[in-house]
């Protein structure tokens, strides 16, 4: 049971549970910065280990963390707690340290809340043809986002984003975000793939999709490239000890957590694999710089690849509509670790709670709009690896082995082999430690 002892909120069904959790892993980072290392570590070269991180944490980190939520019906907070209690006999210290991914959460929703802000600027200035109006005046097209990614250069759009994010959460997790999310994924995936269906007939398109399918055996054995796969595959399923694990809390003891989590990273990563056959195609038609990444590829660069298009303002609208509907949903999810603690924790009811860390959401985030890259590199680089290990920690060391493959094995139709406790255990909590220390030394791999 739930903290609260109140009957919670839950999804109403698996497919809106695993839209959910689809939502909430498929964001920027499948976006801009995916394209980005495809492009940089040379195509299938990076692929390669991509796939088999994403193997891995697909593997051991999303189930388990499903797993954790739903066994302890609770945030991070109860599940920790709950954790430490079966291992201990004391749950005020797992709660305590629950609180860690609680905060991480809302840090990084408070930092994703001013990307989401441009977006929704972008995806208004798209329809309104302002962006199209541009043409491939890179001055003016720098100028706009220049003028947008500074401090208090983006308050009233920042605001709509949040209200608007706010009140789907505030329907609740089956009237709004379930709702939500069944709608914008599938339209998501669908628009994606019209428009790489658009770009592959454009002249220059099939260089970018030669690169994509690029591989240099050399490559493989530099271990910087498994770093920075493991990082994309770690922050790409959204493993960080909150979103994750709250969801899970909100699911059905009938479910497969198993089989969910294997649709979710297959999913993220087919989403990510569209939005490469779009950009990087898209940017070689243009003859743009495959290597142009971080928010300016965005905001700036493919404004001016799509501004030369045949068509290019429509393919501006349905892109930045792709990215609206990927960011809000990863966004509903950071916030909703947040909501829910104060609904568990302080008898909060949904609204209340929703009002609560919206505001604080608001002001932070306008406060931190100049700021907000060195802010987001801080929680990526530090909170979300420690959040992902201390989860792993609870679920696969304290909780004890009989418990783990019984509540992961609970409503699956088949049993998970013995290789999953070790491998969570062992192989997974390694690579959370190599997440935090890479995070460190490199500067970033989320």
């Amino acid at each position: 049971m739930s903290d609260s002892g109140a009957s919670r909120d839950g999804f109403s069904s698996k497919a809106g549970f695993i839209m959910a959790c689809i939502g909430s892993a498929v964001g920027m980072g499948n976006i801009w910065r995916f394209p980005i290392m495809v492009s940089i570590w040379g195509g299938m070269t990076f692929l390669i280990p991509y796939f088999i991180c994403v193997f891995l944490v697909s593997q051991t980190g999303v189930i388990g963390e499903m797993a954790l939520g739903r066994s302890a019906a609770a945030g991070p907070m109860g599940a920790f707690g709950m954790a430490t209690e079966r291992r201990f006999g004391k749950r005020a210290i797992g709660e305590a340290i629950g609180l860690i991914p609680v905060l991480g959460s809302l840090a990084l929703a408070i930092g994703y809340s001013c990307v989401v802000g441009w977006i929704i600027k972008y995806f208004f200035l798209a329809y309104s043809g302002h962006l199209s109006s541009l043409g491939q005046d890179m001055d003016q097209i720098g100028g706009l986002f220049g003028g947008t990614a500074v401090t208090m250069g983006n308050n009233v759009w920042l605001v709509i984003a949040l209200i608007f994010n706010f009140l789907i959460m505030a329907l609740g997790v089956a009237g709004g975000i379930e709702k939500a999310n069944k709608f914008m994924m599938p339209a998501l995936f669908f628009m994606f793939v019209g428009l790489g269906i658009y770009i592959a007939t454009l002249p220059g398109a099939i260089s970018g999709y030669h690169y994509i399918f690029t591989i240099d055996p050399k490559r493989l054995t530099d271990p910087l490239l498994w770093i920075f796969a493991f990082g994309q595959a770690f922050f790409s399923l959204s493993v960080a000890g909150n979103g994750t694990v709250i969801y899970g809390s909100y699911l059905s003891k009938k479910e497969d957590v198993v089989s969910s989590g294997r649709i979710v990273a297959v999913f993220d990563t087919l989403a990510a694999l569209l939005a490469a056959c779009v950009i990087i195609p898209s940017m070689a038609a243009g003859g743009a710089d495959l290597s142009k990444g971080g928010p300016g590829l965005m905001f700036i660069w493919l404004v001016n690849v799509f501004n030369g298009m045949p068509g290019g303002r429509i393919i501006c609208m349905v892109f930045f509509t792709c990215v609206l509907f990927a960011g809000i949903s990863s966004l509903i999810n950071l916030y909703e670790a947040p909501v829910a603690t104060l609904q568990e924790k302080l008898r909060f009811k949904r609204l209340p709670a929703v009002i609560t860390i919206g505001v604080i959401g608001v002001v932070v985030a306008i406060a931190i709009q100049g700021i907000v890259s060195d802010w987001m590199d801080f929680v990526s680089n530090y909170i979300c690896p420690t959040g992902a290990f201390l989860a792993a920690l609870m679920f696969f060391w304290f909780c004890g082995k009989d418990f783990v493959m019984e509540q992961v094995t609970m409503g699956s139709k088949r049993k998970i082999g013995p290789w999953f406790v070790p491998l969570g255990k062992y192989v997974y909590c390694f690579l959370c430690i190599l997440a935090l220390v890479a995070g460190i030394r490199l500067g970033g791999i989320g």
